[in-house]
């Protein structure tokens, strides 16, 4: 009877420690983060957190030899405070982001978002936010087929994401950052044309404009052309994944003009804002897409160096980040002392989905938002 009794008392009580286990587990599950159908990445290089945060920069646009019409640049991005210099530069952050999603990296505050690779340029800064990695040997800008596993790969492989992820950029050393050759991946890049059997009048209007209409060919590409390029195969085929990498305010920067930095900076959010408006009148995406949008790097952090960025150049590390969609609650400007590393979205990328992204390297955790 005793040894009935005490077997009773054990089954009932593993019993019991299975429910709280699977209680705990139901627990963490719902307060985790939601998934999504869809999830779009878009990035714009080397735009630097102080004008995400502060708008137009004082000592940068009164510089004549930087702003040579300052006149036209004030009337169109100057106001009275932070507050209105910022929401005429970048209207979508600052009245739909802000609003509806969570904006990371204002310094003031000692949020930080950085790099976490030693070099603050494009390629190893692209190769962290893909891979999950800041991987010491990736070290320049060449065009050299990068070894690491990315995320859009991985994802790629599962079946449930293959065929269904473009890639599109403005800089044409994409194919190489990404792995293209090594893994097909849907990259169109710089000034490669839309291929394709069945290319609707819009896809070979772009290709027209490109061969005929651009004659001095750079390594990066417009970035109104690169946009009408993913706009038009997003509408024609549908894509669960995108990312969208524009490079003109970079360019602009590393040319020391300031005004069209700004102007550059102005387009970046009209093109976020129109693809937030398709996506939100749009089947299938409405309500089911998350945007992840940042930068690869910083810039120089003072007046003479704010067009330079590297090793060398002080602010360059420093970045932003900015979330939007389904299970993101609305808490704006996040004003508490945070660090977050750009390397933890590859991973964040893949949890927005529900899945884990697994690869020949470490990958740092991804990033919960509240």
């Amino acid at each position: 009877m005793k040894n009935l009794l005490v077997s009773v008392f054990l089954l009932t009580t593993v019993a019991d420690t299975a429910l709280q286990e699977k209680a705990s587990a139901t627990k963490e599950n719902n307060s985790s983060q939601q998934t999504v159908g869809n999830v779009f990445i878009i990035t714009t290089d080397g735009f630097r957190w102080q004008e995400i945060f502060n708008g137009a920069d004082s000592l940068l646009i009164n510089n004549e030899s930087l702003t040579p019409d300052m006149a036209t640049l004030k009337m169109m991005y100057w106001g009275n405070s932070i507050e209105e210099r910022r929401k005429k530069l970048m209207p979508f952050f600052w009245n739909v982001l802000s609003r509806k999603g969570q904006l990371f990296g204002n310094r003031i505050y000692d949020n930080k978002v950085n790099v976490s690779n030693a070099w603050s340029i494009s390629y190893p800064g692209y190769n962290e936010i893909f891979t999950g990695d800041d991987d010491r040997t990736v070290s320049s800008n060449k065009k050299r087929n990068n070894t690491n596993i990315n995320v859009l790969e991985y994802l790629n492989s599962r079946e449930v994401y293959k065929g269904k992820i473009a890639v599109f950029t403005s800089w044409d050393v994409f194919p190489y950052i990404l792995g293209r050759e090594r893994n097909d991946l849907p990259v169109n890049a710089g000034y490669e044309n839309i291929e394709g059997e069945e290319l609707s009048v819009s896809q070979l209007l772009i290709n027209k404009i490109q061969n005929e209409a651009i004659v001095e060919k750079e390594g990066t590409r417009h970035d109104a052309l690169t946009f009408e390029t993913a706009k038009e195969y997003l509408k024609k085929n549908r894509p669960k994944i995108l990312y969208l990498g524009l490079g003109e305010t970079d360019e602009f920067a590393h040319r020391e003009r300031y005004d069209l930095y700004l102007q550059q900076a102005n387009n970046f959010d009209k093109i976020l804002s129109e693809l937030w408006h398709w996506v939100q009148t749009t089947p299938g995406y409405k309500d089911n897409t998350t945007f992840i949008i940042t930068t690869d790097h910083g810039r120089g952090n003072k007046s003479a160096k704010w067009g330079k960025h590297g090793y060398f150049t002080s602010g360059s590390s420093q970045t932003w980040l900015a979330v939007i969609g389904p299970g993101i609650l609305p808490l704006g400007e996040i004003k508490e002392d945070q660090q977050i590393y750009q390397k933890q979205l590859a991973q964040t990328i893949a949890s927005l989905l529900g899945e884990k992204f697994e690869a020949n390297h470490i990958i740092a955790s991804p990033l919960a938002f509240r």
